[in-house]
This record gives structure tokens, sequence and C-alpha cells, in this order.
């Protein structure tokens, strides 16, 4: 049976719900967790003609083989599992991934322990991005029950040589509370920042596009936007395009929120590069979320999880996160980002 997750708030703890309440009330809270997480090249051993994916073959410059492969998939579902243990007990509810080549691994993943056991489904299509990743989305279906799913297209005017990844966008109820997600990776920044920074513009005026008929057609719908953005909170592409706000005080009726931001100027980030941190990794809530509807579920907080088991030990990288390869030597991390995530909770009468 599902373990379930109750805050019991009484005065000391009367900042869960911002209000005070008496010594003679009391209230109670159930949560859930839904997470995101880049997976840093979840491939397979085969090499599939049509991608760019013989790195990451046994004979491939990776030398990956099915020994790598197992060990990868027991990092990372030990990983998940552990996301949000601070207030749920059997791990997120929802999870959103990126960096996974095919349906096959996500299947492998899910059925691997401690997973095995949560009863994940998986809601995943292939993207027409050359390395062959693609975004995906797992979920407890004995929770959460999938309305409809939909793969947008991500192309840019007289580019017919550009090919990313998807939006997957997934309906649903959690729990009756009808929801949607959005799962983002949006183009690198390999080829430079700011050279490549008109492509996040474009993916976020996107991902803007989709949220906005979500709302025309569902008024004061709940919305989670979330994935690699390669971005942080304060870019551009984030703050004026998709039009995420700092704080939930600016959030208007039908706009978006953005818990990242806070962390991100508080020195948090998912991944390190070149000795700085980057919060590339979100998780962004529309204002209905922000609501403590009766019976509904709502945002609480969020999170990176970046416990000290997922960070390099020593040498020069100390405390970045540890990865399955460094400088092309393997590793056998879990991940070159950290995931995040963040909790809904609702009242129990």
């Amino acid at each position: 049976m599902r373990k379930t997750t109750w805050l019991s708030v009484v005065l000391l703890l009367s900042f869960i719900i911002n209000v005070r309440v008496s010594h003679a009330q009391e209230k109670k809270f159930k949560a859930v967790c839904v997470a995101f997480y880049n997976l840093e090249n979840l491939f397979d051993t085969l090499d599939d003609p049509g991608t760019n994916d013989a790195e990451f073959t046994p004979t491939g410059t990776g030398r990956w083989d099915s020994k790598k492969y197992r060990v990868k998939l027991k990092n990372l579902a030990g990983v998940i599992g552990q996301i949000g243990d601070e207030l749920v007990s059997d791990g997120p509810m929802m999870v959103g991934l990126s960096e996974v080549e095919n349906r096959r691994v996500i299947e492998d993943l899910v059925n691997t322990p401690p997973l095995k056991q949560k009863k994940y489904s998986i809601v995943h299509y292939d993207s027409p991005d050359l390395r062959g990743i693609d975004v995906a989305f797992i979920y407890q279906s004995p929770y959460f029950k999938v309305t409809g799913s939909k793969p947008v297209l991500f192309t840019i005017p007289g580019r017919k040589d550009f090919h990313s990844r998807d939006i997957l966008v997934v309906s649903g109820e959690l729990e009756g509370d009808p929801m949607f997600l959005l799962v983002n990776h949006w183009p690198s920044r390999s080829s430079g920042q700011q050279e490549t920074e008109l492509l996040r513009i474009a993916a976020a005026d996107l991902c803007r596009k989709i949220t906005d008929s979500l709302l025309t057609v569902h008024p004061d719908a709940k919305i989670i936007i979330m994935g690699d953005l390669n971005d942080d909170p304060t870019d551009i592409s984030i703050r004026d395009h998709l039009k995420a706000k700092q704080r939930k005080e600016l959030t208007g009726k039908n706009e978006l929120y953005n818990p990242m931001w806070k962390m991100f100027n508080d020195g948090i980030g998912s991944l390190a590069y070149r000795d700085s941190w980057n919060l590339f990794d979100q998780i962004i809530v529309s204002s209905a979320l922000l609501e403590k509807t009766k019976g509904g579920y709502h945002f609480y907080k969020a999170g990176v999880f970046d416990r000290k088991f997922l960070k390099q030990k020593g040498g020069q990288y100390a405390g970045y996160p540890f990865r399955t390869y460094a400088g092309g030597a393997y590793m056998g991390g879990y991940s070159d980002h950290f995931p995040v995530y963040v909790f809904l909770v609702k009242e129990i009468p």
C-alpha cells in the first residue's frame, strides 16, 4: 500500500500554510513530489544507424558496454527513488527526463530496483534530434492518470538543418486534480552562449505559446513546465520570453512563477562549469498552482537534489556533479546534472 506523508501543521509549523493557527487547530496536508532529471546520455549499447550514437557502443570511443549500462541504470534508479525523501517516502509521483535514447532505456530504468515496485508508466516519443536523445515522462500510474499526450515539434523557420528535441505535453489528473506538464530540453550552449541564444529564445517562445493555448482552452489551468533549459532563471529566454516571474507576489492571474530564481540568486545550481554554478534545470508553475483551493494541490516549495553522494569527492572538480564520463574517462558516476523537484500539497479535511 502506498505510504502517504502527512504534514501536521500546528502553531510552531504555521509557516507551511503561511497563516497563523491557534493551539486548538490542526491542519493535515498530503504532499507529492514532482521532479526533473537530465540523465546525461542514457544510451543502450546498440548502434542505431539513424542517429549519431556510435560513441555509446562497445567499439565506440566510450567503450560503452552492458556492464557500464547496468551500473548507470542502478545509479540513476537509486537517485530517482530518493528525490523528495524529506517529505515523501515513495519517491516522486511524476518525473520529467531528458537525454534518453529511446523507450527501451526508459523501460530498463523503471524496471530497475528501487523503481520497479513504484509502478512507473512511461510517456515517450522519438524526437528528430541528431544524437537520438529525447525527453520523456514517467509517473506512478496508480495515482496519476494520463488523459492525453503530444510531442510538439520545435523548428526554426528557414533552418532545415536544425533538429532538436520536441516539447512533450502531458495532460492528466493527480488524484482527480487536472494538470498539464511540459517537458523541455532546449538547445545547448555548445557553440557558445551568445551564438546559440536565439535558439533558446525560440524554444521559450514555443513553450509560452503552448502555455497560452492551454490557458485559453482551460482557464486557470494548473501547468508545470520542467526541463533542462540550458539557460539560468535570469536569462532573457526565461525572464522575457517565457515570462516566468521571480516572486509569487509578482505573479498575476494565468502567469508563470519560477521558484528556482531565488535559489540561483543564492548561488545554488544544478550543474557546474569553469568554477561557476548554473541552474539550467528548472521547474516553473502557473499561477493556479499558487492558489490554495479546497481539495486541490498547490505549490509548496522547490529544491535541487544535490546530496553528497552525487558529488565528485576530490580533485580539481570536487563538489561538481559526479558524472558517468569526465574528460573522456569513465568515472562510473551518475550525471553531470543534479535533479530538481517541487512539492505539491493539499489540505486533508
